[in-house]
């Protein structure tokens, strides 16, 4: 092996941490303790519905717009469909369906977070639901409900705001020509990731 090639090979091997390459791997860690911090506001909301469940409000009681809620976590498991068939083209070097899935994610999460401040318009304004009050038809003026409700999804829209503009980023390096297989799969890992709390916080917050 020469020279050249030697150094060439190194510097894969620098590139990689437990045969994945650095940047996934980083990815990896940081879903992991960001999904820790969704673990501690996800456990919270819980326990202290557990522990106030004669005053805390259900679905039947109207404070939450479930179909709404339903549509917006359908279009967000849809971006994941789009963001599989962005990796997809990447994979094959089909730049224009590349191109034209990751706007369709950047789309659907961008819709995600506009319904999302709809209901809290709708919440604030016409449900009385604020940090301080609750609707009269709730058992109890308690704010646990609306602290730990805004904890949870306000955190979680933090996350999809970053996807889009961490998918918009991704997307002028593909118009620029400087992508890599391996970014798209990162970029992946981050969508897929903000899209499976949703399903969970979704599960227990507006239908359990």
């Amino acid at each position: 092996m020469s020279t050249a090639a030697a150094a060439a090979h190194a510097h894969q091997l620098e590139k990689r941490v437990l045969g994945v390459t650095n940047g996934k791997f980083a990815m990896w860690l940081f879903l992991g303790s960001d999904g820790m911090s969704f673990m501690g506001l996800i456990a919270t909301y819980v326990a202290l519905r557990v522990a106030n469940h004669d005053i805390w409000p259900r679905p039947e009681d109207e404070v939450l717009n479930i179909p709404l809620t339903a549509l917006n976590t359908f279009i967000l498991i849809c971006s994941s469909v789009t963001m599989v068939k962005a990796y997809v083209g990447a994979q094959e070097g089909n730049v224009r369906q590349l191109k034209k899935y990751i706007a369709l994610t950047m789309l659907g999460g961008a819709i995600f977070l506009g319904i999302q401040v709809y209901e809290y318009q709708h919440l604030i304004l016409h449900q009385g639901l604020s940090l301080f009050s609750m609707p009269d038809n709730v058992a109890d003026k308690t704010p646990l409900f609306a602290a730990t409700f805004y904890a949870c999804t306000c955190f979680h829209g933090f996350h999809v705001f970053s996807g889009v503009v961490y998918l918009g980023v991704i997307l002028i390096g593909i118009l620029r020509g400087r992508w890599t297989v391996n970014r798209i799969e990162i970029v992946g890992l981050y969508w897929h990731f903000v899209d499976l709390v949703w399903i969970i916080i979704f599960t227990i917050i507006y239908l359990i």
